[in-house]
């Protein structure tokens, strides 16, 4: 069978394969970016699905608008109110997941071959989806406080990119999130150079210390675009998303959707909207950061225990990840091996680099029981200590 030039160039996602293997029960998994599921609010979207189909009955079984459902659209504009942000609902295309807004933007603003800022390390799911239109990626070290932002000046000034995707907090894979100096110094650069930023924030409702610092975009002068999902606040299974773009660039995105798949599903959008206005949303959301919190600091306690000192490790302020740097010399991949070996699995960082590197690793804390964050985080610190040795 002949396929398509563009899919020559795309891989599958490294984590799903990882989750094959690790879907054994003995195996302890910091693998995936998994919400922890009694997080989920089944039993009040239960009820949110029985309001649904009582009060709106057929019209919520029924084709829709592109844009999506305009009540739940609304509700998504004056959440940013809270941030500073004014956003009319006819911004806002509510998409399959925020994957699929990554697709709508990679589709609407991409010729093969144009130049692509990318945080290094970046984005798995970014990477994957604009390989799909032929980027030329161009990546740009993180730091503790964010992108490195003299390092983004000289590749825009270099190479002209047209995008950075960039996650600004809680960073996936690292954990990192910027500074505001950092967030001022990327908006002031995206001007300069007339590039597009991307500004992915799936995990921006997920801080459990420090000050909540306001998206990139409050600080643009120039047009730009934001993503936010569902997953991470509600569940993921919904699979709902969404794209804040320019008045300038949504019909080019409603068009791009329209060829992808009509509309996102109008049931789960009906079902969503309803348990948003019927529920507190906010206490559960810190519900949610409050779990999150814990697991993050039994690993972090658990990683000071039993790591070698050569292990670097970052301390995230929110979101799901914490990220490992080996010494250079030492492969994740091998250590990956013997991880499995004792039944404990994490992502190697390779797939979240666009040039190959080795000795970097994910570690996810959101999923697992803090007793198997403990034996986990044990029995990957003797994998570690054999593969150093």
């Amino acid at each position: 069978m002949k396929t398509a030039d563009r899919m020559q160039g795309v891989h599958r996602s490294y984590i799903r394969e990882i989750l094959k293997v690790t879907a054994r029960p003995e195996i302890i998994s910091f693998a995936g970016g998994l919400p922890h599921p009694d997080s989920f609010p089944a039993d009040r979207v239960a009820a949110a699905a029985a309001k649904v189909f009582a009060e709106e009955g057929a019209s919520a079984l029924q084709y829709s608008t592109t844009e999506g459902y305009a009540p739940l659209r609304k509700w998504i504009a004056d959440r940013y109110a809270r941030q500073g942000l004014t956003v009319s609902p006819d911004d806002i295309l509510i998409t399959t997941g925020s994957q699929q807004a990554l697709d709508m933007a990679g589709r609407a603003l991409l010729n093969r071959g144009d130049a692509v800022a990318i945080e290094r390390p970046g984005y798995l799911g970014a990477i994957q989806c604009f390989s799909m239109y032929g980027a030329d990626f161009k990546p740009v070290n993180l730091l503790a406080t964010g992108v490195d932002t003299d390092m983004l000046d000289d590749v825009l000034e270099r190479t002209g990119a047209k995008v950075f995707y960039a996650v600004p907090n809680f960073q996936n894979p690292s954990g990192i999130s910027y500074d505001a100096s950092t967030r001022h110094r990327v908006a002031e650069l995206m001007a300069r150079h007339e590039c597009m930023l991307v500004e992915d924030n799936p995990y921006g409702e997920l801080r459990f210390l420090g000050e909540d610092v306001p998206p990139v975009r409050c600080h643009m002068q120039t047009p730009s675009i934001l993503l936010g999902s569902f997953s991470k606040m509600v569940a993921p299974g919904m699979r709902l998303g969404w794209i804040y773009a320019p008045d300038g660039l949504m019909d080019s995105l409603v068009r791009a959707k329209q060829a992808s798949d009509l509309h996102t599903a109008t049931l789960t959008q009906s079902i969503l909207y309803r348990y948003l206005v019927d529920n507190d949303v906010d206490a559960h959301i810190a519900s949610i950061r409050d779990r999150y919190k814990r697991h993050r600091d039994i690993m972090v306690a658990s990683i000071r225990d039993h790591f070698p000192e050569e292990v670097a490790t970052t301390e995230p302020e929110g979101g799901m990840f914490l990220w490992c740097t080996l010494p250079d010399s030492v492969s994740a991949e091998e250590v990956f091996k013997e991880a499995i070996r004792n039944n404990v699995a994490f992502v190697p960082g390779k797939p979240f680099y666009v040039d190959g590197t080795d000795n970097t690793f994910r570690l996810n804390f959101s999923n697992a029981s803090p007793e198997k964050i403990e034996e986990g985080i044990a029995r990957l610190g003797k994998c570690l200590r054999h593969c150093l040795s």
